[in-house]
């Protein structure tokens, strides 16, 4: 039976979508594991522009309207009939809805992955119009889908508040970094913490970041903040940067991929992500996966993984004099290399044992995909 993903983009994995990210990593890993996958992506245009893969991508022009299904996407899904199963990604997205419907009109299995879209905090975001939404199209998507995959706790525990179903699975997603990586003291003079992601203030919790990082500096005078991402609220986080008199500290790079991302990464002492929202951030499981401790909040879903391999600290809600006292533990450490150097052992181990790609295929299949 093959797998087909449909996501909004190309799964493009060079680019600052977490979903387009995610998916493009299951997809690559399915077919590792000898699936027959596929992914088909609803696009602005039909450009292969995003590399070399090891499955099929099928690209579709997206409408005008929101809600409109490319036409060649319809007799697709048709003809796949008694063949695939398909695997929705991403919540609040109008033509999902339609394609849904669709899928179920013609008895079509398909699994639903919301990405973090149910938190309880994504939920009151724009809560009115968000409500009036579900209560039209997002809840008859959740009541068509066979199953419902969630990738964090949070997700789990705000979807029950919205639609309490028994189809809800939790099952997390893998990483595998290809890179080699070399365990080493660092080779910064000063402490170096960083971010990597969409720049939204808000829902990342750089507002929290920058308050904790005005606060460390006063007793970490040198200590230095990356942050690299791009969106449109770079100059307002910038302007944040000014008014708190942090720009000899703070460096806004702006949106990095590939080999010069990872690069930054690399030359990275910390990795911070205090997120208010999230499903589960792969940013933070790359960051580990380079021997990174993390700092996160509960609301990353991965705070007990961060807590149980002690390869960094968590903080439970927003609150930048928690934050920095997590950044100043973890400093400490960095001054004691040896200890420091144990905890990113511990990270790279964490991200080997609890993201595993083959344990994680074997439950999708299992627990989702199985008829």
């Amino acid at each position: 039976m093959e797998i087909i993903h449909i996501v909004l983009g190309k799964a493009n994995p060079n680019r600052m979508n977490g979903v387009n990210k995610v998916v493009y990593q299951l997809a690559t890993k399915q077919a590792e594991f000898g699936e027959q996958v596929s992914v088909w992506g609803i696009a602005s245009d039909t450009e292969n522009n995003y590399g070399e893969r090891n499955f099929d991508t099928r690209l579709f022009i997206k409408k005008s309207n929101p809600f409109g299904m490319p036409l060649a996407m319809e007799s697709a899904i048709k003809e796949k009939k008694g063949k695939a199963i398909f695997h929705i990604h991403g919540g609040w997205v109008p033509v999902f809805s339609t394609i849904g419907k669709l899928l179920h009109q013609h008895q079509l299995d398909f699994v639903f992955t919301p990405h973090g879209a149910y938190n309880t905090i994504a939920m009151k975001r724009s809560f009115w119009s968000k409500r009036l939404y579900f209560s039209l199209f997002e809840k008859k998507l959740l009541q068509q889908a066979t199953k419902i995959h969630c990738i964090g706790q949070s997700e789990l525990v705000g979807l029950d508040g919205i639609f309490k179903n028994t189809k809800s699975v939790l099952v997390p997603y893998g990483f595998e970094n290809e890179a080699e990586i070399s365990i080493e003291t660092t080779k910064n003079e000063h402490i170096v913490f960083g971010f990597i992601g969409r720049l939204d203030i808000y829902t990342k919790g750089l507002d929290t970041l920058i308050l904790a990082f005005k606060q460390l500096v006063q007793t970490q005078p040198h200590a230095k903040l990356w942050i690299v991402g791009d969106s449109n609220e770079k100059a307002k986080l910038n302007q944040l940067v000014i008014e708190h008199e942090l720009s000899q500290n703070v460096t806004l790079f702006g949106g990095k991929f590939g080999a010069e991302k990872d690069q930054l990464l690399q030359q990275m002492d910390v990795f911070v992500h205090p997120s208010r929202n999230e499903g589960l951030p792969t940013s933070v499981i790359e960051a580990a996966s380079y021997g990174k401790p993390c700092i996160v909040t509960d609301a990353t879903n991965i705070a007990d993984l961060i807590s149980a391999y002690h390869c960094g600290e968590t903080i439970s809600h927003q609150d930048s004099h928690a934050l920095c006292t997590a950044m100043s533990i973890v400093a400490t450490k960095w001054h004691n290399q040896t200890e420091f150097v144990a905890m990113r052992h511990q990270a790279v181990a964490m991200v080997k044992e609890q993201f595993n790609w083959k344990k994680v295929i074997e439950a999708f299949n299992a627990q989702l995909y199985k008829a």
